[in-house]
């Protein structure tokens, strides 16, 4: 993938996943739109600095090539993320929404629950959707040259 292409790819997994998160706290709580919208962008945002703070302190204690990574190694590095996160965006969701912290605990591990899930399922989707996209590409130049 290109620059822009991984930028896109960014930008319309993180608009997806909090305008999901949104839609389903609204569902699951008694919270407003409002109130939830701007508590997923804030926490959404603390999500994409901690990646980038996370994975680079994470490879600098487990160098190497990273296609070479165990599953154990793997799963190791996707607890102690959500663990970290869950450590800032607990507090932070329970000032913003005006709830206890076991409240804001429950809420921010359905939301990593699903995020878990969404993830998963986006990029499966986007990789076979692109892959198809690229496949038509390549046919249409063939066919015009």
């Amino acid at each position: 993938m290109k620059t822009n292409e991984r930028i896109f790819h960014a930008v319309l997994f993180e608009v997806l996943a909090v305008s999901l998160s949104i839609i389903g706290l609204a569902i699951f709580t008694d919270h407003d739109a409002t109130a939830l919208s701007g508590t997923m962008i804030v926490v959404a945002t603390i999500a994409m600095i901690w990646n980038f703070i996370y994975n680079w302190i994470f490879d600098q204690f487990f160098t190497g090539e990273k296609t070479q990574r165990a599953l154990s190694l793997r799963i190791f590095h996707v607890i102690l993320f959500e663990v970290g996160l869950l450590f800032v965006t607990v507090p932070v969701m329970a000032y913003l929404l005006s709830v206890g912290i076991w409240e804001a605990f429950m809420m921010d591990i359905g939301v990593t629950i699903f995020i878990t899930i969404y993830a998963f399922a986006f990029n499966l989707i986007y990789d076979n959707v692109r892959a198809l996209l690229v496949k038509r590409m390549a046919r249409d130049e063939s066919v015009t040259a």
